[in-house]
């Protein structure tokens, strides 16, 4: 029979997100893995697999408790432009208050994955088109609702929307301003005819 966990595994994983957030995936070492979770290296490997399974197990968790929810919270408003508006600007604010310029996790691992790694590839890729994904289908429902100007193709909405965000989230790593990031989501929104960002 096999023995119960001893291990708070939301307490761990926090930990190796935490890690893998500052570090980054290839400079993490399992060692310092194993210091932040507080568990041995052979209770890591009994539990979660190696170094790649813990880091995609830890950016599932991390996504979770981030990117799944925000989308879900933003989606359920009544206005999909003010959904999309909304979404932006929470982007802008957790970049802005994030004092180590740690950035999204997302989008780090995204630009630091191989091209010698192609199902790590493909699950980022998956995890980011979520994103977009979003902002589709709001589009969509504003245009049905005439919240949202029809001349806009939904595809191309949410590819500019998507590519924005992207680079709010790694310009903030390098330049955390204000008006950097507020002037860069501005323009795409008034670009497709959306609301504005509510105040922070």
């Amino acid at each position: 029979m096999a023995r119960p966990r001893k291990f708070d595994e939301t307490a761990v994983l926090d930990a190796a997100v935490d890690r893998f957030w500052t570090q980054g995936y290839e400079a993490t070492s399992t060692r310092e893995l194993a210091e932040s979770m507080r568990m041995t290296l052979a209770s890591i490997h009994n539990a979660f697999g190696d170094k790649r399974a813990l880091f995609r197990r830890a950016l599932e968790h991390y996504l979770d408790g981030s990117l799944r929810a925000r989308i879900l919270r933003h989606e359920a408003l009544a206005s999909p432009g003010l959904a999309i508006a909304g979404f932006l600007r929470e982007s802008i604010e957790r970049s802005l208050g994030d004092g180590c310029r740690r950035g999204c996790l997302l989008v780090n691992s995204a630009l630091e994955v191989t091209p010698a790694d192609p199902d790590m590839r493909a699950f980022l890729d998956a995890e980011l088109s979520t994103i977009e994904g979003f902002f589709r289908r709001c589009i969509v429902k504003g245009q049905q609702s005439g919240d949202i100007p029809g001349r806009i193709d939904p595809d191309d909405g949410a590819r500019l929307l998507f590519s924005s965000l992207l680079g709010i989230r790694v310009l903030a790593r390098i330049r955390p301003e204000r008006d950097l990031l507020e002037g860069a989501a501005r323009a795409a929104l008034a670009s497709l005819g959306l609301p504005a960002m509510p105040d922070p």
